[in-house]
């Protein structure tokens, strides 16, 4: 009887994950071997992490994805966009603990610049995406431009970290990352946790790959946690950009 019960059991299991792909969704086990959320709460608990910036937060995707996993404490929130500006302080409104930073980009220096905005708005960029990054997504065309004032982020972020006791930081800028993170140079001695996008191939141009953003990360003193894939071609199945996670050695 057991032994029917199990076979059940795995055939039912087997209907549901298929079932699911069919409508677009991945079912897994919640569990840190097999799940990257799994993964990432046990990380932020494990850390202690009291305080999440949010570097490139367009409409608050990844304040959504933080609260879905479990994660209840604050988050500060950075985007340029004015479209995506306005719905994310609208989402703010219904969770104190999300702060909204003045509109601004991050960088290495102070300047006003002009962004090139994407169809899908999230991959909207301070460079220009290059040919195979279109090729696999012809949704991040840029449909025009917006100016915006660019900071350095350990010029503006000091007053949300007075009562901080673990701080994680997160980048996500499209291509844009290394110039943030030198822009982050005075903070970092304070930054518990990072996460940001590793590029397999140049999807922006002048963006550094991988190998090299590693190096630079590690060499400020983190070490690497996790990988995920993020961005792959739905026609090949190959890989372009991974999401790095990496924590204080």
């Amino acid at each position: 009887m057991k032994d029917y019960i199990r076979k059940y059991l795995i055939w039912f299991e087997l209907f549901i994950k298929r079932f699911a792909i069919l409508l677009g969704v991945d079912v897994r086990a919640y569990k840190p071997a097999r799940s990257e959320s799994a993964r990432l709460a046990k990380l932020l608990a494990h850390h202690n992490i009291d305080l999440v910036l949010d570097v490139g937060a367009n409409q608050g995707q990844y304040a959504r994805y933080l609260r879905s996993i479990g994660y209840r404490g604050r988050i500060v929130c950075f985007e340029p966009l004015s479209d995506a500006f306005a719905i994310l302080c609208k989402y703010a409104k219904n969770d104190d603990k999300i702060i909204i930073a003045p509109r601004m980009g991050l960088g290495d220096r102070k300047a006003s610049v002009s962004i090139n905005i994407a169809a899908n708005s999230e991959s909207s960029s301070l460079l220009t995406v290059s040919d195979t990054h279109l090729k696999a997504e012809p949704q991040v065309k840029s449909i025009g431009t917006e100016t915006i004032p660019l900071d350095r982020l350990d010029e503006v972020a000091n007053d949300y970290l007075a009562d901080a006791k673990s701080v994680f930081l997160k980048i996500d800028v499209q291509g844009y990352e290394l110039s943030v993170f030198r822009g982050a140079a005075g903070l970092l001695p304070g930054i518990k946790g990072l996460q940001l996008e590793l590029s397999l191939e140049p999807l922006y141009e002048g963006e550094p790959l991988y190998q090299e953003m590693i190096e630079i990360v590690e060499s400020a003193g983190f070490e690497l946690y996790d990988i995920n894939p993020c961005f792959s071609d739905n026609v090949t199945g190959k890989t372009y950009q991974l999401d790095g996670i990496f924590f204080r050695k």
